[in-house]
This record gives structure tokens, C-alpha cells and sequence, in this order.
């Protein structure tokens, strides 16, 4: 995969999930609830305690995160200096292995605990787990060591 293409679909991931987030944090703070259609479970789980941490609703955590991650995930296609994109693309991973553990807890909440699942909450997790799948890629694509091939295209050894 290509630092471009990995590159647009992190950034592109990730503005996908600040955008849910925005909705969620948005809906929260103004008192109402997401609208769910004909799903239902997004009122349940924006009524819920678990909403919130420490009086901050998790969709506002989650625009945060999702701002600094398509930063980092924009740096990280964008950047000419090499030093710069590889620093912005192991904040975009070491982020989205932090996402991934939260993303777990909250769908285990919604599962086992609130009993209601809300199609956007999963969306977002969708979002912050194809993040980390794709710079995780990209992380191990740049890991590995150059090779030069021979003039026939095979590996020299």
C-alpha cells in the first residue's frame, strides 16, 4: 500500500468519524437525541450513564480524537519531510491502538451492560478500527527494509 493511498484512506476514515462524532456531540449537548430511523437503541445509549465521562459527553471526547487523528492522518500523506510523515504516522497508529481498546469497551457496554446498540456508535468504531487497520499496514509497509532488485525484478539477496 502507498503512503497515498494509505494516506486518503486514514484521512478520509477519519473525517468520516469526526463527522458521527460531531452529529452525536452535537445532538448531546443540545439535549436531543440522534435520530436512528427505524433502528432503535440510539436513545438508550445516549440516555445512558455511560454517555458521558467526568460530565464530558464521549461524542465530544470523540471529535477530539478524531480531529487529531485526520491531522496526523493529513501530515502523514501530505508531509515531503520524511522524518515529519513518520512521526505523524506512528501518533495515527499509537492513536488508533488507543481507539481500538476504547471502541471495544464502549460496543462491550452497549452489548452486556446498556443492552441497546446505536448504529451510529458502531459506524464510528467501524471508522477508528479501519484507521488503525490501515496504519498499522503502513506502519509495517515503512518497517520493512528496502531490497534491491536485480534488472530480471527479482530480489537480490
Amino acid at each position: 500500500m502507498t503512503r497515498a493511498r494509505s494516506g486518503l484512506a486514514m484521512t478520509a476514515l477519519a473525517l468520516v468519524g469526526l463527522a458521527i462524532a460531531a452529529y452525536l456531540a452535537a445532538e448531546k449537548l443540545s439535549g436531543g437525541t440522534p435520530a436512528c430511523g427505524p433502528l432503535h437503541g440510539c436513545e438508550t445509549v445516549a440516555a445512558s450513564s455511560y454517555s458521558e465521562i467526568l460530565g464530558i459527553p464521549v461524542a465530544l471526547i470523540g471529535v477530539g480524537y478524531s480531529i487529531v487523528l485526520a491531522v496526523a492522518s493529513l501530515t502523514w500523506w501530505r508531509s515531503a519531510d520524511s522524518g515529519r510523515a513518520r512521526q505523524a504516522l506512528l501518533v495515527a497508529y499509537g492513536l488508533g491502538l488507543l481507539g481500538l481498546f476504547v471502541v471495544l469497551a464502549l460496543t462491550y457496554l452497549e452489548l452486556f451492560v446498556i443492552d441497546a446498540v446505536c448504529v451510529y456508535c458502531v459506524t464510528y468504531g467501524l471508522t477508528v478500527v479501519g484507521g488503525f487497520v490501515v496504519a498499522a499496514v503502513a506502519v509495517r509497509v515503512r518497517a520493512r527494509p528496502e531490497r534491491p532488485l536485480d534488472p530480471d525484478g527479482t530480489f537480490r539477496l
